[in-house]
């Protein structure tokens, strides 16, 4: 099975929309929490769409907590806000 055809959901939205269309964001065995743009990074996974609203939602509402099972300060959410929009434009 292509990777193209893989459908992954949203934890802003709740959408389900084609992999290559979403963000990874992951906590590897370090327990960093990085972007991971090319999507092949080991680790826990959640996925978002790559738009300011669904990332808002995502903060206000700590899902990004919940998904992987880690607490995350305010201030990580500010540097992956960075990376996801200043790269991903």
């Amino acid at each position: 099975m292509k990777n193209s055809k893989l459908t992954r959901t949203c934890i802003g939205c709740r959408s389900k929309k084609q992999k290559e269309n979403l963000i990874r964001i992951v906590k590897n065995k370090e327990n960093k929490i990085i972007v991971d743009l090319q999507q092949n990074l080991e680790g826990r996974g959640a996925y978002i769409c790559k738009n300011i609203t669904c990332f808002e939602k995502m903060q206000k509402r700590n899902i990004l907590k919940h998904a992987l099972k880690t607490s995350i300060e305010n201030k990580k959410y500010e540097e992956l806000r960075g990376v996801i929009f200043d790269e991903s434009n």
